[in-house]
């Protein structure tokens, strides 16, 4: 029972921290004068895909045997497979019910129900660009792990390299940089129009530290949920822990969607997708063999899968509520698909 209260307690403490972290981050966006989309893509994708990446970079640096350290690499891989479907497919129903509650409060009666397109052509190419970005990055991580050489180590550098080249050009060319936007005040400082800096940092790095550690306690509590429910580690590991260490940008999205930022929302996930196919892909490269047996390949396809799909329907400018939920479903095709893998 003590696992359960903890869980809850656990995704409470996350969502606060969420509240805290995306109203510090806007503030420090306006600070570097970052556009507000490189707010979403790096300043609180880093902040929330850091914690994943220092226990990744834990696991293969200090694992005992192989299969410690591959820990680390299903951690890659769960990633952006929980980012790109269960991530998305929230967002998609936080929208389908925002829109929903907005029925009907529109003059003509129209509200905000209709399954119009989630911005404009400029808005679906900004959306597009960034999985164009990953996907490519992401076949080459998968098809690595199903090849053996000597120097696949080196490799793990040119992770890295992409991953400066997309920050750097994220933080160049943001269409947005420099437009003014009123902002919520700073939580630390409610009275202040103009909060200190100092506030600002304090308030990012205080709430990191507690989704940080409120997020390592809830993958335990799953860990220690699954085997109560019949789950094997296994497919506890592979299917729940996922989601569990992706909490933070859900929670993120589903902050930012209540407050009618649906760009930062989605701008958070495909930012935090980026650095999860290259940072822990890089550092799983260096540290470990990087070889994938059949669940983690099927967690790649699933991924690619979503991904292209995501792709397809942003281009045509089709992006709808709708069609975003139905992300989740394949997160629900990588679980039913994995019980025979296991089995």
């Amino acid at each position: 029972m003590i696992h359960f209260v903890l869980l809850i307690v656990c995704a409470v403490a996350i969502y606060l921290s969420c509240e805290w972290f995306v109203n510090a981050v806007e503030w420090l966006g306006q600070r570097l004068d970052v556009g507000k989309m490189a707010v979403g893509t790096i300043l609180a994708a880093f902040g929330t895909a850091l914690p994943e990446s220092v226990v990744t970079l834990v696991a293969v640096t200090t694992g005992a045997d192989e299969e410690a350290k591959n820990i680390g690499v299903g951690a890659a891989m769960g990633g952006p497979l929980a980012l790109s479907t269960v991530a998305y497919g929230v967002t998609g129903g936080m929208l389908l019910l925002k829109r929903r509650g907005e029925r009907g409060t529109e003059p003509d009666g129209s509200g905000g129900g209709r399954a119009t397109a989630l911005g404009d052509a400029k808005d679906m190419r900004r959306l597009a660009k960034d999985q164009k970005w990953f996907l490519p990055i992401f076949v080459v991580k998968v098809a690595l792990g199903l090849v053996a050489f000597a120097f696949k180590p080196v490799l793990g550098a040119l992770f890295f390299a992409a991953y400066a080249v997309y920050f750097w050009r994220e933080i160049r060319g943001d269409d947005d940089a420099g437009e003014a936007e009123e902002l919520e005040p700073l939580k630390l400082r409610p009275r202040a129009a103009a909060p200190e800096t100092w506030a600002v940092v304090v308030q990012t790095l205080a709430t990191l530290a507690v989704i940080f550690l409120a997020s390592q306690l809830f993958v335990r509590q799953l860990d220690a949920i699954g085997p109560m429910l019949g789950l094997s580690a296994a497919v506890t590991a592979l299917l729940l822990s996922p989601i569990a260490t992706e909490l933070p940008e859900i929670m993120n999205a589903v902050i930012w969607v209540r407050q009618g930022k649906t760009q930062l929302a989605l701008a958070n996930i495909s930012g935090a997708m980026m650095i999860q196919a290259t940072v822990p892909s890089g550092l799983g490269l260096i540290f470990t063999s990087w070889r994938f047996d059949g669940a983690l390949l099927w967690a790649g396809l699933i991924t690619m899968a979503a991904i292209v799909y995501l792709l397809l329907t942003m281009r045509a400018h089709r992006l709808t509520p709708g069609r975003l939920a139905v992300a989740a479903l394949f997160y629900a095709a990588f679980g039913l698909g994995l019980v025979p893998i296991l089995a």
